[in-house]
């Protein structure tokens, strides 16, 4: 008997729908610091890695990528 995962929550399958969209911009509030030195931002819980974001900073962001788990943005001009 084979056991395999299909649908959501197994390796390769959908995550649902994300709180972010690549290319638009969210205000957010820099909580944390990866250990790559970004700043880790938090929307509806999705993470978002904010290339150099500093912890306490309130920021507008651009959303760069959207992953399965997580997005990366950097701060908007």
């Amino acid at each position: 008997m084979s056991y395999q995962r299909r649908g959501s929550g197994g390796f390769g399958g959908s995550y649902g729908p994300k709180p972010v969209e690549t290319g638009k911009e969210y205000e957010v509030q820099i909580t944390e610091t990866s250990r790559k030195g970004d700043g880790i931002a938090r929307v509806q819980g999705f993470v978002i890695f904010v290339t150099g974001g500093q912890v306490g900073q309130k920021v507008k962001v651009k959303i760069t990528n959207v992953g399965n788990r997580f997005a990366t943005a950097e701060i908007a001009q």
